[in-house]
């Protein structure tokens, strides 16, 4: 064997060591650093709290206990949202083993309604300059409450809003009037009265400002805040299914998917073997229905669009010289306003929105009917009708007893009341089984 064969392996060994050595290295450094750094994990919320906003914040708490953060900021903007999505977010907070930063930011940005009890519940809480706290008197999803009902849900959540301050020796005073009267407070009104623990301009400041902070998580355990300049600061953002869910829960697309589910099902029943609008309508329906569990759906106001939709089809079927188009037009206007509460300000429908769906709507309906229209009043083309008025030439003398002409491609045994002789243009006037009566023409 040859020196130079026998060294090749010998070499390829080496550089398998070397390798698995360097390996070795990069995942010690990786491990002290990841034990000598302090990290840091930050998401962003911004919107409605929902069901999507809960499963985002779960996730980050969860992520946050596992890899040993040092702690979780949660950079909120929010003008509310569901109670129960709510109550969830506080447990999971309230339950964590890495400390809760609940920062409102940016400069504009709010934390109303739902948005106060999840601030409070923050181990720390902290506002950035220009933005508010406050208004968080209950609202229902379904309809006008009575009285009683009323006061029952204010007392609730005044308690609820009392606990987590006292919990959190914030002002417990002006929690509950934030409830009851729906108050609100700027950056600086909140530090002052001791809602808030501090006012930060971005990230960086509020890393500086909480460094050296004890805090109580779960089961009264004390935690010192490591935030110094060696801290390492991961932002986790929103997954592709979460970015989907959020986005289809907004209450202009709920409306759309639902337009589309319902025109694409009506388009398939009418016409079955299309498959495409079934299929599409099929799934815009569903995921419509999965936001409207989500959102304050009046149902007097669904069943106003759908009662539209009737009255356009009907449209097709019945010539009412357009009262149906007319009154499928006000159903639906005013269905698609009554649709989602309007207690509720972040749940409303844009009227730009609500104006081109009712508009493309009754433009789609009345090409269709025009198009209807005039296939009815088209003369047949086809069967026994369609020969009526068609034009043939005779292939020999027809009298009133007999005959033969050439209809369509097809020979006719024929009659006419006029003498016609052969080569003569004639004209079919009626159909009696299968012979035609003719006539010359002229």
């Amino acid at each position: 064997m040859k020196p130079d064969a026998m060294n090749k392996p010998v070499i390829a060994s080496l550089y398998l060591i070397c390798a698995f050595c360097l390996a070795a290295a990069l995942l010690s450094a990786l491990n002290s650093f990841a034990n000598s750094s302090n990290v840091v994990n930050v998401i962003k919320i911004s919107g409605a709290i929902g069901p999507v906003t809960q499963e985002y914040i779960a996730k980050a708490i969860d992520k946050a206990n596992k890899t040993a953060a040092t702690a979780l900021i949660i950079e909120m903007d929010t003008p509310g949202g569901l109670d129960t999505s709510m109550r969830t977010i506080v447990k999971e907070i309230t339950g964590s083993k890495t400390p809760v930063v609940v920062y409102v930011s940016p400069s504009g940005a709010r934390a109303a309604s739902a948005g106060v009890f999840i601030t409070m519940a923050a181990h720390i809480a902290a506002m950035s300059p220009g933005t508010n706290i406050g208004a968080a008197h209950p609202v229902s999803l379904n309809g006008e409450m009575d009285k009683t009902t009323s006061e029952k849900a204010e007392n609730d959540a005044v308690a609820y809003i009392k606990s987590i301050a006292q919990a959190r020796k914030r002002n417990a005073a002006w929690a509950e009037e934030a409830v009851r009267k729906s108050v609100s407070l700027t950056a600086n009104e909140a530090l002052t009265q001791g809602v808030i623990d501090l006012i930060a301009t971005d990230i960086d400041d509020l890393l500086k400002k909480i460094d050296g902070r004890q805090l109580q998580t779960d089961n009264n355990t004390t935690v010192v805040l490591n935030t110094s300049k060696s801290t390492y600061v991961v932002r986790d953002v929103m997954g592709w299914r979460l970015t989907i869910l959020s986005l289809i829960s907004d209450p202009n697309v709920a409306y759309i998917l639902m337009l589309i589910g319902m025109y694409g099902l009506l388009f398939e029943l009418s016409n079955p073997g299309a498959v495409f609008p079934g299929i599409a309508g099929g799934i815009s329906i569903i995921l419509a229905f999965y936001a409207f569990q989500t959102l304050p759906v009046n149902y007097a106001g669904l069943l106003l669009i759908m009662l539209a939709i009737v009255m356009f089809i009907l449209e097709l079927k019945i010539v009412s010289h357009g009262a149906l188009t007319i009154g499928g037009i006000i159903s639906m206007t005013i269905g698609s306003l009554m649709l989602f509460e309007e207690s509720s300000p972040f749940f409303r429908l844009s009227l730009y929105i609500i104006a081109i769906s009712v508009i493309v709507t009754v433009v789609f309906f009345s090409v269709i009917a025009g198009l209807s229209y005039k296939a009815w009043k088209r003369r047949p083309v086809t069967g026994v009708e369609g020969l009526i008025g068609a034009v043939g030439a005779a292939v020999e003398d027809i009298n009133k007893d007999s005959g033969m002409a050439l209809v369509n491609g097809a020979l006719w045994q024929c009659r006419s009341d006029a003498k016609i002789v052969k080569g003569m243009e004639v004209r079919v006037v009626e159909v009696s089984g299968l012979r035609l009566k003719v006539e010359p023409l002229l």
